[in-house]
């Protein structure tokens, strides 16, 4: 994707604000230069067109102007044919943006100097002024590899500023640098022997190398003996598996260890926050509305932020320290027989927690079709919400036998496990058709990670996280709560009936309480009955039926499309249980008596493995639809998403149930 030569003398006419491009490889450091530079004056934004999310800093000069620094994706080269190289293309000629880019930076890592010159011999052909930061410029000094940064400017005609962008050393000089070059309009003509536009990368490459040796001096003529030995380690079949389970592990480890306190913290605000609302607005819908409605729908919002904050935290940590190319490189082959990227691991396992995080964490990958296939399969992976559905249908399936359950139980995870895979597979032959992307990866250097870095990445990706799910989430959220609260249904006789018993005298303090308690289940069982959402439940359990359901099994599969952990307190209110599921027990007891209008069991055998099958794969999470629907950037592959996954969770539950059937199972 070769870049236009600047077209005649004329100067670049000057902007409202001077714009610059920082580009660089990937692993250069750039995400950390852009940090430095704009610290927290930082927003994401999609340009026109676009599918990758950039960031937008302001950047404050010495001379106290100041100037706007667009983060773009990190690119080996202009010529190959990718959409992020598209993008980084479209945007450097001012296709997706009214005002045009005043110069570029491009990050450079000063430990392997000769492949970063190729991208920059192509950007010196596009006529803006360049400036060159050498990052990890301590790194190469520790390899004896000494570049002559004053010779590197004068053989290129551009500005190098040597810098180490993790610890801050450099930065001063490189705003310096902007200030003079922004300042500056007139266009940048390269050096004759740079290659001309839509040179060849063989034809970049050599002439790299002559700079390479022109400019550098000294180093080992060998890798580090130290880097050689981890990564024999850490790519190899065997130890390289052992560390990424056990690196992983320990990621997953920390992230529900760390995560429980503020998690546990945002619950009891909110708890507060509805027990304050209830003794200030006397009882009616508005109380009902904020309690149930706005205050419950923010707070199953944001008590996933905790997670998410943490994973993309200690992700960052784990990207900047250079593991994670490692890791990729190790699950390559086997993903890719299934038509998903290496780089597809992290997202994978991170569902396991939550699909959220795990679809935000597929921005780590760079082709677009590799990242749309790792998202609609992600939902597949089985995440915690679906944790108390799987403990209640397997002890229903195998009441008193503890070992089959949990073989059950873990079967779950396998089961989710191979509908990803089979489903990446499939859509690999039809919608998104041909082989996933081969890594293009280059071993980064290792090195310590920037905390600084990590977290502005945490920071960034709760605000976004925030700004996309919450507002949507939380208009769901009430919409739902309106259809289970209304129409108002008149108290049942047999409640009244419970409450006078229990004003009656003689009785004892507990057995008047325990009736009041009865009354108010066999009246939420009313309500819940009465309501729109059971009045749906009836009207749709004809299509359940065959599947074993009634229409209180029914209501709960409805429900819980809101969200998993829906169907455990929809059935207990449906039972008589009131809605409370602290006793998980007794709940669990409760729920298993429930009957049909016949009087028949409700979790039949073969009705407890067909919800069990249905609840592994069907898309219950209007949550993930949003984040879905923002990452890839409109409704189509969410609209896909939920009906792929639900199909199929419905065919593979009625083949569950009729199988059984068949076999004398009821």
């Amino acid at each position: 994707m070769p870049l236009p030569a600047a077209v005649g003398p004329e100067p670049i006419a000057p902007a409202r604000i001077a714009r610059v491009a920082l580009v660089g490889n990937p692993n250069t450091g750039k995400t950390t230069i852009f940090n430095r530079l704009c610290g927290t004056r930082a927003k994401t934004a999609n340009f026109p067109g676009t599918t990758t999310t950039m960031r937008i800093g302001r950047c404050r000069l010495g001379d106290e102007r100041s100037i706007e620094i667009i983060d773009l994706p990190g690119i080996y080269q202009m010529t190959l044919d990718a959409p992020e190289v598209r993008e980084v293309a479209n945007l450097l000629r001012g296709v997706n943006d009214r005002q045009r880019l005043t110069a570029i930076v491009v990050a450079i890592d000063a430990t392997n100097l000769a492949r970063n010159l190729i991208l920059v011999g192509e950007l010196m052909t596009c006529g803006l002024p360049i400036v060159l930061c050498l990052n990890m410029s301590d790194l190469a000094a520790r390899r004896d590899l000494r570049i002559d940064a004053p010779a590197l400017a004068r053989r290129l005609g551009v500005v190098v500023v040597p810098a180490v962008a993790s610890k801050g050393a450099g930065i001063d000089q490189l705003r310096a640098a902007l200030a003079e070059v922004t300042a500056n309009s007139a266009p940048f003509t390269p050096p004759a022997d740079v290659p001309p536009a839509g040179a060849t990368a063989a034809a970049l490459a050599r002439w790299g190398d002559r700079v390479v040796d022109d400019v550098t001096s000294g180093g080992r003529p060998h890798a580090d003996r130290v880097t050689e030995r981890l990564d024999r380690f850490f790519t190899h079949p065997v130890t390289g598996t052992l560390a990424f389970i056990a690196v992983m592990g320990g990621l997953f480890w920390t992230l529900f260890a760390l995560a429980t306190v503020p998690m546990d913290l945002i619950e009891a605000t909110f708890a507060g926050l509805g027990s304050l609302v209830s003794t200030i607005l006397p009882e009616g819908p508005l109380r009902d509305l904020l309690i149930d409605g706005v205050i419950g729908g923010v707070a199953g919002t944001v008590v996933f932020l905790p997670q998410i904050m943490l994973l993309f935290f200690l992700i960052s940590l784990l990207e900047d320290t250079g593991y994670l190319a490692r890791a990729a490189f190790v699950n390559d082959r086997f993903f890719r027989r299934f038509g998903l990227p290496g780089q597809a691991f992290v997202p994978l396992l991170t569902a396991h927690a939550c699909a959220l995080p795990g679809i935000m964490s597929t921005r780590l990958i760079p082709n677009v079709r590799d990242r749309l296939a790792t998202i609609l399969v992600l939902p597949f992976m089985s995440c915690s919400a679906r944790l108390p559905v799987y403990v209640l249908l397997s002890s229903f399936l195998f009441a008193g036998n503890s070992l089959m359950a949990g073989l059950a139980f873990a079967g779950c995870y396998l089961l989710g496990a191979g509908a990803a895979f089979g489903t990446a597979a499939l859509f690999g032959r039809t919608m998104l058709p041909g082989r996933p992307r081969p890594m293009m990866l280059e071993l980064p250097s290792y090195k310590r990670p920037s905390l600084r870095n990590a977290l502005f990445t945490a920071r960034d990706q709760g605000l976004s996280f925030l700004k996309t799910a919450g507002t949507i989430i939380f208009a769901i959220c009430v919409v739902m709560w309106a259809l289970s609260a209304y129409p108002r249904v008149a108290t049942p006789v047999e409640a009244t009936a419970l409450r006078a018993q229990a004003a009656s005298a003689g009785l004892s303090p507990d057995a008047a309480a325990a009736l009041v308690a009865e009354a108010d289940a066999v009246e939420v069982q009313a309500r819940q009955a009465g309501s729109f959402a059971g009045r749906l439940g009836r009207f749709v359990q004809p299509i359940f039926a065959p599947l074993g359901y009634d229409w209180q099994l029914t209501d709960g599969i409805l429900t819980s499309f809101l969200a998993r952990e829906v169907f455990v307190s929809t059935m207990s209110v449906l039972a008589g249980a009131g809605g409370d599921a602290a006793d998980e027990q007794g709940v669990i007891s409760r729920i298993s008596t429930m009957r049909r209008d016949d009087g028949t069991p409700v979790f039949t055998r073969a009705t407890s493995a067909s919800a069990l099958v249905f609840f592994v794969l069907a898309m219950q999470c209007l949550a993930t639809l949003t984040v879905t629907r923002k990452e890839t950037g409109g409704l189509k592959y969410a609209a896909i998403q939920f009906a792929y996954m639900s199909g199929l969770a419905y065919v593979a539950a009625l083949v569950t149930y009729q199988a059984l059937r068949w076999f004398g199972i009821s």
